[in-house]
C-alpha cells in the first residue's frame, strides 16, 4: 500500500509539472527548445566479419567511429522543427566524413501542422531537396515508464515499413534482395517492417522527436530501431538566443521515392563502370 501511495504521488507530481510546462509553452508565442541527441549504431560486418580477427574488427570500428557515433540537434517550437547533424572532425584523418554523409539523413525541416517534410540531401556533390509528407506512424502506448535525465518518460512502440525509414540510404544487400524477387516470379512480395521503440516525455508537450519520428504526446527523448539508438543528452528550453526555424532551400526538388531511385541507379551505374574497367 505504501509503495502504491508513493507511485501515485510521483505520478501526480509529474502531472502537475507537465501541466505547468504546457501552460508555459502555450502562453509563450516565441517558445523554442533545443534537444541534443547522441546516436550509436551497431556495425554489421556480414560474411566478412567471420574472416576477421577481433583486433581487425576493433580497428575498423575505430576508423568508422564518426559514422557509428553521431551527435544531432533538434531545434523546435510547437509546430516546427529542424534536425541536423553536428560536424565532427575525424580523429585519424583530420577531415569531416563527406563520403559517409551521402547515405545519412541531411538537414531536415518538419511542420507537424501541415504534415510536411523538407530534407536536403548531398549525394556525391549533387544537392537534392526532398519534399514529401511526414510518414504515418501508428504508435502503441505502453504502461512502462522510466526517467531520462530529469524527465519522466513513457514507452511507445510501432511497426514501420523499413523502406520508409531508409529512403535516403543505399544497401547492396537490399538491392540484391529486390533483384532476386524480380527474377523469381513465384516469390510473394512482402513488406519488410522495422520495430521501433520510443520513450517520450509529456513534460515537454510537443509532438516531435529526432529524424522523422513524431506523433506522440510529448517530446521523444530516446528511440531505437534495433540497430541505431538515439538518446537525448541535453535539453535547453527557451534559449537566450533563438534560431529561426526554416526549411533548407537549395537543391533539385524531388520526392522520397524519386530520390531513392536516383541514388540506386547511380550506384548501379558506378558498379557497372568499375566492372567494365576491370574487363
Amino acid at each position: 500500500m505504501k509503495f502504491s501511495f508513493i507511485k501515485i504521488s510521483a505520478l501526480f507530481l509529474s502531472l502537475l509539472f507537465t501541466i505547468s510546462n504546457t501552460e508555459t509553452i502555450n502562453s509563450t508565442e516565441d517558445f523554442q527548445g533545443k534537444a541534443y541527441y547522441i546516436s550509436k549504431s551497431s556495425m554489421d560486418l556480414g560474411r566478412w566479419g567471420a574472416r576477421m580477427s577481433e583486433a581487425q574488427k576493433k580497428q575498423i570500428k575505430a576508423r568508422l567511429k564518426n559514422r557509428l557515433e553521431k551527435t544531432y540537434i533538434l531545434t523546435f517550437n510547437k509546430e516546427e522543427a529542424t534536425f541536423k547533424e553536428e560536424d565532427k572532425i575525424d580523429a585519424l584523418s583530420g577531415a569531416t566524413d563527406s563520403w559517409g554523409k551521402a547515405f545519412t539523413a541531411g538537414e531536415q525541416y518538419r511542420n507537424i501542422k501541415n504534415k510536411t517534410l523538407i530534407q536536403q540531401q548531398d549525394f556525391y556533390g549533387k544537392v537534392f531537396l526532398v519534399k514529401d509528407s511526414l510518414m504515418t506512424i501508428q504508435w502503441k502506448m505502453s504502461g512502462e515508464s522510466k526517467t531520462i535525465g530529469q524527465y519522466n518518460c513513457f514507452k511507445a512502440t510501432a511497426l514501420i515499413p523499413t523502406s520508409d525509414l531508409n529512403w535516403y540510404n543505399f544497401s547492396w544487400s537490399e538491392l540484391r534482395n529486390n533483384e532476386s524477387k524480380e527474377d523469381d516470379e513465384n516469390t510473394e512480395t512482402s513488406i519488410e517492417m522495422t520495430q521501433i521503440e520510443a520513450w517520450y516525455s509529456p513534460q515537454i508537450p510537443v509532438s516531435l522527436g529526432p529524424l522523422e519520428y513524431w506523433g506522440l504526446p510529448g517530446l521523444i527523448l530516446e528511440v531505437s530501431d534495433g540497430k541505431t539508438t538515439m538518446l537525448c543528452s541535453k535539453i535547453i528550453m527557451n534559449p537566450g538566443e533563438k534560431e529561426k526555424i526554416e526549411a533548407p532551400k537549395k537543391g533539385k526538388e524531388v520526392i522520397k521515392t524519386e530520390y531513392k531511385e536516383i541514388i540506386t541507379n547511380k550506384m548501379i551505374e558506378m558498379r557497372n563502370n568499375r566492372g567494365r574497367r576491370r574487363g
